[in-house]
Order: C-alpha cells, then structure tokens, then sequence
C-alpha cells in the first residue's frame, strides 16, 4: 500500500531534513533513468543517418540530467543555509526567511512537476 500523500509541511528541523532528502531521492533518481535511456539510445546507434532521430532523445535526456545536477546544487546551499543559521543557534523556523523559502518551494514545484507527468496529480505542498 502506497504512502498517502502530504498536502501540509510542517517544518521542524526533523521534517526539513527528511523533506529535503526526498528532494535528493527523486533528483538522483530522475538523473539515473536519464543516463540509463542516453546510454540505451547510443547503443542503438548504428549509422550515421540515426543520430538525426536519436539527437532530440539525447538533447533532452541531457537537459534532465542537467537539471538534477542543478537541483541538487539548489539542495546544498539551502542545507548550507540552514546549518550556518542552526549553528548561530537559530530555531529553523527563523531560519526560513523569502530566499530559503522560495528555493525549496521552487524544489518542491519541479518534483511535482515531475511526479504529475506520471499521472500523478495529487502531489501538491503547501509550507
């Protein structure tokens, strides 16, 4: 049985870590099934004259993988974010001042995104 969906975040520092992880999950993820197509689609290469079809795969298979790369650098600078204001002894509710907020608001969008184009349209968070 599948887990039920969240529709309200509650964020301690528990919550946000565990939230931010699922974040990492899904961008890991996404980043291994688009390496694994890319690398079935060059295998079926065989002419020259295939890398017309193969080349609109590839071209998005690559954007897929630089978008987990850049999600997982958003990722880093809001743990980086949240560490530095923990470690001036700040609750982490203070911590989520507009630009943490809206970083991980942004991540949690793309991974609703995604999960939508899977036919899931229940995915959606509010903080």
């Amino acid at each position: 049985m599948p887990r039920p969906k969240r529709k309200q975040i509650n964020l301690t520092n528990e919550s946000s870590l565990s939230l931010m992880q699922e974040i990492y999950n899904e961008c890991v993820e996404q980043r291994s099934t688009a390496i694994r197509i890319q690398n079935k689609m060059i295998g079926f290469m065989k002419e020259a004259g295939d890398m017309a079809l193969i080349g609109p795969v590839l071209k998005e298979q690559q954007k897929i993988i630089d978008s987990a790369i850049d999600k997982k650098l958003q990722l880093s600078k809001l743990m980086a974010t949240i560490m530095s204001k923990n470690n001036e002894g700040k609750n982490i509710t203070s911590v989520l001042d507009g630009d943490v907020r809206e970083t991980l608001t942004e991540l949690l969008s793309d991974i609703g995104k995604d999960t939508k184009n899977d036919g899931d349209n229940s995915l959606e968070y509010n903080m």
